[in-house]
């Protein structure tokens, strides 16, 4: 009886938990570090007694202070012309793209831009394998975050039966030396890995499976990911073994608690690329020009967007 109690205190916590969490995207998206501190006053400083849940006054102020040093890194790639790749790799609902939002959530998308793709088309199965990522890779002064890579073919296509074991052998035996071409060419590769327990992965199937918002989040194919939850680690196991290179080796993000692996993971990004602030000149706005002969002319009503607010 005692351990029915346990569990369902659990549940309860989490169920809060990833309440307050989707109130605190909103938050995040709506208001900067001043006016949030104004909004919310002293319950930003509220923290978790036991220790185990990062406070919100913490997560937030750190979360926009690296949101500023990403900001920072931006101007740095664009006026260094780098090419970056970044790599975010995981089992489904590990967090990765939460943190892939908050990396890109106050940057310029001509600059920072996500690749999510889909499954390979009927065409696409019969290109080398790396070649529909290829159009996707940095230009000069472009960032580059990958929401699933060519690792799927490590990991999903492998556990699920996608592709030959003779196909998973040749793209162990090739990507270490196409990443290694990537980097001769200039590119920066970073490789993150999301990692989370088999509990928290099933408590948040559960909250999307019940939430009609996140609902399109749980596929078919998570559901039986969850079945074959030890083939996904013995595939993972080997993925990071024999994919782990010098020149483009794997970081683990601990991802059971999702605001410490946002800021971890963003914290650890800024590490890896040395930058510095640059200067921006003030703008001064110019005064707008005023014609005698302006005039507005009168625009349709039916052209405009009903005002039922």
């Amino acid at each position: 009886m005692s351990n029915e109690k346990d569990v369902r205190t659990e549940i309860s916590r989490f169920v809060v938990a990833e309440m307050v969490d989707n109130f605190d995207e909103e938050l995040e998206m709506e208001l900067g570090d001043a006016r949030l501190e104004r909004q919310l006053g002293e319950q930003l400083d509220e923290d978790d007694s036991s220790g185990v849940t990062l406070g919100r006054g913490v997560y937030f102020r750190e979360l926009f202070r690296l949101q500023t040093e990403l900001i920072k890194l931006q101007d740095w790639i664009v006026d260094q012309k780098l090419k970056v790749v970044v790599i975010f790799e995981g089992r489904d609902a590990a967090g990765k793209g939460g943190s892939i939002k908050r990396i890109t959530q106050r940057l310029n998308p001509r600059v920072c831009r996500v690749t999510a793709l889909p499954a390979p088309s009927d065409r696409e199965k019969t290109q080398w394998y790396f070649q529909r990522f290829v159009p996707h890779l940095p230009a000069a002064g472009e960032l580059v975050l990958f929401d699933r890579s060519w690792y799927n073919r490590a990991g999903v296509e492998r556990v699920m039966g996608f592709a030959k074991e003779d196909d998973v052998e040749e793209f162990f035996r090739s990507v270490p030396e196409f990443e290694r071409m990537l980097v001769r060419s200039g590119i920066i590769l970073i490789k993150y890995w999301f990692s989370i327990s088999d509990e928290q992965q099933n408590l948040r199937f559960e909250m999307r499976n019940r939430d009609p918002m996140k609902q399109w989040k749980l596929s078919p194919m998570d559901l039986e990911s969850r079945r074959r939850w030890e083939d996904y680690t013995k595939a993972k196991e080997d993925m990071l073994a024999r994919t782990h290179i010098p020149e483009a080796r794997w970081w683990i993000v601990e991802g059971d608690d999702k605001k410490r692996a946002r800021l971890n993971c963003i914290s650890h990004l800024l590490s890896q690329i040395p930058y510095e602030e640059l200067p921006r000149e003030k703008v001064a706005l110019p005064p707008r020009e005023h014609s005698p002969d302006y005039e507005r002319q009168e625009i349709p009503s039916d052209l405009y967007v009903p005002a039922i607010w």
